[in-house]
């Protein structure tokens, strides 16, 4: 869907750009936009690449094992359905730890290796079982306490204080993931009631 969405917008931008007689200010576009891409994608590298070694630093040190037994009875509350043990546990910790760190592409395999393995306890339903669909909101609104890529983007873009942003961030993702846990405990339990 997302996909038509796109081709349409791009399709429409392009027939009215031919209409208006602005074919040159698009094609200027394009090529400035590409440019553009590939300059914030090279930028981003270098952070992530930073991050991402500094994780697996705190992986060998033991930190993120320990962030992983501090979060694993919090994990249990919010996944009652996974028996104690199962893959799919580790891999949502390492999914949460990653998003905590603001590393979003390094929590997304470990997201989708979750899923796979809560598919799996699931009898391969087509239906998304309670645990998916808890995964995919906690997932999404995620407790950040260092949004890395919006830093880097913010040092790309010569921001005066590209940190300045932390504080806020956490303030903002502590809240959409309470009420992420708050809309996903209360569409559950309205289901069980219905019996569901």
């Amino acid at each position: 869907m997302v996909n038509i969405i796109w081709v349409s917008l791009f399709l429409i931008g392009f027939v009215f750009a031919a209409i208006q007689g602005n074919m040159d200010l698009v094609n200027e576009a394009i090529f400035s936009g590409a440019k553009e891409a590939v300059a914030i994608c090279i930028g981003l590298i270098s952070v992530l690449t930073f991050w991402l070694g500094m994780m697996r630093i705190a992986e060998k040190a033991g930190i993120i094992n320990g962030v992983s037994k501090i979060m694993s009875p919090f994990v249990k509350i919010l996944f009652p359905d996974i028996p104690k043990g199962h893959p799919a546990l580790g891999y949502i910790i390492s999914n949460m730890s990653a998003n905590l760190f603001g590393l979003g592409n390094a929590a997304t395999p470990m997201g989708i290796k979750a899923m796979k393995e809560l598919k799996v306890l699931n009898g391969n339903k087509e239906e998304a079982s309670r645990s998916m669909i808890t995964l995919l909101a906690i997932n999404t609104a995620s407790i950040t306490l260092i949004p890395t890529t919006v830093i880097a983007l913010r040092i790309e873009y010569n921001s005066v204080g590209p940190t300045e942003i932390v504080f806020t961030t956490i303030l903002a993702t502590t809240c959409s993931t309470i009420g992420a846990i708050i809309i996903d405990r209360y569409f559950h339990f309205r289901r069980l009631k219905k019996g569901g």
